[in-house]
């Protein structure tokens, strides 16, 4: 076969790509359990700096890892509240709430009306993580995901144990608009959370995020400029997940102290 003919053409770019999708492949596969501990690290990195436990992006692994040590991981069962036993699930750190929602098996549809954050269904489960301090709870992490512009946030929300009061909130990943629905990285935006009231008097979400200038009392923020769709969908998602959909029946657990 003449290799300028365009059968060697065909032929040499069929081995090429052949050669290539084997390289990728070996490498994807090689550095699969790397990735995976890298992804693991960021959510860790993440929880810690919602709840305020390391400052910045620069913490090392060795910190991240040493702080973690004071977080307790669990597993509810999001209709009742209550931890789900460890006949069912033996180690709370694998169980992964958003492969989980995407299981017909292990998941439920959230009922229109009530789908405040567009998710369309959650788990049946949720992992929420107590941060403790002498084997005393000093803070509650829940993950929380909704829609925003063009994409679902996820991040992490920190209540006090007073379930009420704000100490955190951040979204680790999304894929919002830089400079506008994006600013939920800004941590200005962010710091303005921390200590307002996200449930009411009877434990209801209360929380507003308003246009600027409309901001009065403990259960408002600003809203992002020029990013009304994504201010609404940080609202609407923690509304949700603050409601009995979502982390109320747990909440009310732990006011309880059966958590």
């Amino acid at each position: 076969m003449q290799v300028n003919s365009w059968h060697g053409t065909i032929v040499v770019a069929f081995f090429l790509c052949l050669v290539c999708s084997l390289i990728v492949s070996f490498t994807a596969d090689t550095l699969k359990e790397e990735r995976k501990a890298n992804v693991e690290l960021d959510v860790k990195r993440n929880l810690l700096l919602s709840a305020g436990l390391i400052t910045g992006k620069k913490a090392s692994p060795d910190e991240i890892e040493e702080k973690f040590k004071n977080v307790e991981i669990k597993v509810v069962d999001l209709d009742t509240g209550q931890p789900v036993p460890s006949s069912q699930l033996s180690t709370p750190s694998t169980f992964d709430a958003r492969k989980a929602a995407r299981d017909p098996a292990q998941n439920i549809q959230i009922p229109a009306d009530l789908d405040l954050g567009k998710n369309k269904q959650r788990a049946k489960w949720a992992t929420v993580y107590l941060i403790k301090e002498n084997n005393q709870v000093e803070a509650l992490v829940l993950p929380v995901n909704g829609y925003g512009l063009w994409s679902t946030l996820y991040g992490f929300l920190t209540l006090d144990t007073n379930t009420k009061t704000v100490k955190g909130l951040g979204f680790y990943s999304h894929a919002e608009t830089p400079g506008l629905g994006g600013e939920v990285d800004n941590p200005n935006w962010k710091a303005q959370w921390n200590g307002k009231v996200v449930l009411d008097e009877d434990y209801q979400p209360n929380i507003r995020v308003e246009k600027s200038g409309n901001v009065k009392g403990e259960n408002s923020v600003d809203a992002l400029s020029g990013a009304t769709i994504t201010s609404r969908g940080v609202e609407n998602l923690l509304h949700y997940w603050l409601g009995d959909h979502g982390y109320g029946p747990f909440l009310a657990q732990f006011r309880k102290g059966e958590i």
